[in-house]
């Protein structure tokens, strides 16, 4: 078999690939041995159609046989020899397959890159590590108290913090109106057109306004970008934000706090765990950041698009899991994926320098960092840790998880060679 390589272009490969006349042959003989078996014609039985009328009547069949079996074997052999490892499907072209004549074809595929690693010790980089202070705590309570907040109607106008419930008609220009009853809003929350938003405030129940509307550029119809609407707003009720006082009565509904104190002492190591961790997570980011700019490389188009295609389905679960239908929303790829590609560009680099760290350094996770990672899942999940094994091991997740283990001990060993100028605030 004769197998030449070309390199195209950053991480596309292309291969011209030639099978001898004869093993092409073999398999077309084959071909007419599986499809004769299943031929039928009038005044034959099912398996006893001549040699010759299968050629006559069934050569599509056996040549679409020769294809399924053939070329997969002949691709698969030609990138044994070629020593690549391709991270997607290939580009089939220029296919020539007919019987008692070689078959060639060229198929053009994205490798991993062949990342020249230099030295990836001793990178320089400035941590100021936070600390967690009363303000914060502070803050983090206020957050409680908008969580447990009440609204209550009022007899008044509305204004900016009110929930309101009105009664709406918009009519996009050009298009039929659409109507909703009920509706519900905090005015100033941005959960409305800012027109609609500002119309009312100052308005009491039972008052109707009609307000202009523009949509916004990156409106989620793409049809409606840019073109202007009428609303008209009808106010049925207006609600006031009432929050619970901050003392031992309310530490008390949210959990084992018999006081204020203990709530504030709780928030304050929980606050304080969350900084340490944050802060860990940053410094990563830095060091590993400053590894990648002492590295040039090109990355695979495919696993950019495998990685954003994973992105999608997973805000696709989210939807699911929250009562919608993503395939009734008007979903605009072209311009979802230009907005992802630039961060999946960043990660898809980021995995690739950190696996070829790890294969240079030897870094893999032993089974007892495994078995310690399987045991967090069984006590998060309620299941037995046994269970638990098997069933990612027949998901696959058991090779993702390793793969998971061994980015994240590639980052340790960075952060450790790293040189840190820790500045605290």
């Amino acid at each position: 078999m004769k197998v030449a390589v070309e390199e195209i272009e950053g991480c596309k490969r292309r291969l011209a690939v030639e099978a001898p006349a004869d093993v092409v042959q073999q398999e077309w003989e084959r071909a007419y041995g599986r499809v004769q078996r299943q031929a039928r014609l009038p005044g034959f039985r099912k398996g006893h159609v001549p040699r010759s009328l299968v050629k006559l009547h069934f050569a599509g069949d056996v040549r679409r046989e020769v294809a399924e079996h053939l070329i997969p074997d002949v691709y698969r052999q030609a990138l044994t020899e070629a020593k690549l490892a391709p991270v997607d499907e290939p580009d089939l072209q220029d296919v020539r397959l007919e019987e008692g004549a070689p078959l060639s074809f060229v198929a053009v595929v994205e490798v991993k890159p062949q990342i020249a690693l230099g030295d990836v010790q001793g990178v320089e980089v400035e941590h100021a590590p936070g600390t967690t202070t009363d303000a914060d705590v502070d803050q983090a309570l206020e957050a409680m108290r908008e969580q447990a907040a009440e609204f209550r109607a009022v007899e008044r106008a509305a204004a900016p913090g009110d929930l309101v419930i009105v009664d709406y008609t918009l009519t996009p220009e050009g298009q039929d109106p659409a109507t909703a009853n009920g509706y519900q809003f905090i005015i100033g929350s941005g959960a409305v057109f800012a027109e609609i938003d500002q119309a009312v405030v100052g308005m009491s129940a039972g008052a109707e306004r009609q307000v202009g509307v523009r949509f916004p550029d990156d409106y989620r119809m793409e049809a409606l970008r840019g073109k202007s609407g009428d609303a008209t707003v009808k106010l049925v009720e207006v609600k006031e934000k009432v929050l619970p006082a901050l003392d031992d009565d309310f530490a008390k509904t949210l959990g084992a706090f018999d006081t204020l104190a203990a709530l504030r002492d709780e928030a304050m190591k929980q606050l304080s765990m969350r900084r340490e961790a944050e802060d860990k997570l940053a410094l990563e980011n830095k060091v590993v950041e400053a590894v990648l700019a002492r590295h040039d490389f090109a990355v695979p188009e495919a696993m950019v698009m495998r990685h954003i295609a994973h992105q999608v389905e997973h805000a696709r679960d989210r939807m699911r899991r929250q009562g919608m239908d993503p395939d009734k929303l008007p979903w605009d790829y072209k311009k979802l994926v230009a907005d992802l590609k630039p961060d999946a560009t960043g990660a898809v680099r980021r995995a690739l320098l950190l696996e070829a760290i790890a294969e240079r350094q030897a870094i893999a996770p032993t089974d007892a960092d495994v078995d310690a990672e399987i045991e967090k899942v069984a006590q998060a999940t309620g299941r037995p840790e046994p269970t638990v094994r098997r069933m990612m091991e027949k998901s696959g997740d058991l090779d993702g998880l390793r793969h998971n283990l061994r980015e994240r001990l590639a980052v340790e060993y960075l952060v450790t060679h790293a040189r840190v100028t820790s500045h605290p605030k």
